[in-house]
């Protein structure tokens, strides 16, 4: 599927935590092809798209969570409802479930978690065991605990400060038995992941993106094969193919 422009009409944008928000957005959402994908939301004023991951969708709505880090995601959190945004939808390569086996282990840290959600509700539609680990830095930052947990995943949290779940971080969290796992969330909490597991799984990163859709070659990353782009080639990057660079 092409990715696509269309115009998206807000029927929701709420507070979640004190810096991270829930917008529904309502228009057509046919470019999105599954979990792990993003899109590229046009913002009155701004010269680059702000990059969101697809929280959850369905044929005529498009759940994004954001964090409000800037300029362009703090005027995101005053848009009211019945405003349109332009969005380029069907953007970057999402997970591939073919690998999951019985029990997938979902790993995410703060930010990370959004794309997540969906991935765990297709996961559980297709009859597995899906075990998920959030880790956030302290108790007042935890969101959608309740939500995955709805789904019928087996949620833990931790949190760096001890304040809630485990205390530390997700990989202090792992599960002795697990089929395979995907992961998103900050770098460090990535490289952390990948030295933590034994086994093979699915990497989502966060690059900072200049158009989102592979022109400027701003967010490549090296892999055992070269650079990828990780609008275009990722953000889902498969355990062996990462090169971490110092």
């Amino acid at each position: 599927m092409a990715t696509k422009q269309s115009i998206f009409t807000i029927i929701e944008n709420s507070r979640l935590t004190d810096t991270v928000y829930r917008m529904v957005l309502e228009g057509d959402t046919s470019a999105i092809t599954g979990p792990g994908q993003f899109v590229n939301i046009r913002l009155e004023g701004r010269f680059l798209r702000r990059p969101i991951s697809v929280c959850d969708y369905d044929a005529t709505t498009l759940t994004i969570l954001y964090k409000v880090v800037g300029a362009g995601t703090a005027q995101m959190a005053e848009l009211p409802e019945g405003d349109v945004l332009d969005v380029l939808s069907g953007l970057g390569n999402g997970y591939d479930l073919t690998d999951a086996g019985d029990m997938p282990l979902l790993l995410g840290g703060g930010v990370g978690v959004p794309p997540l959600y969906r991935l765990a509700k297709d996961l559980i539609a297709a009859g597995k065991k899906v075990t998920v680990v959030l880790g956030f830095n302290t108790a007042e930052e935890v969101f959608y605990e309740d939500e995955f947990r709805a789904l019928g995943a087996c949620v833990t949290v931790t949190t760096a400060d001890g304040t809630r779940g485990v205390k530390g971080f997700v990989t202090d969290a792992l599960p002795t038995d697990y089929s395979y796992f995907y992961t998103c969330g900050p770098e460090p909490m990535l490289r952390a992941v990948y030295k933590a597991t034994a086994i093979s799984g699915q990497f989502s990163f966060e690059e900072r993106m200049g158009c989102g859709f592979g022109a400027c070659m701003g967010c490549s990353c090296k892999t055992i094969t070269g650079y990828k782009r990780i609008c275009k080639e990722g953000p889902v990057l498969r355990k062996e193919e990462i090169l971490w660079e110092d």
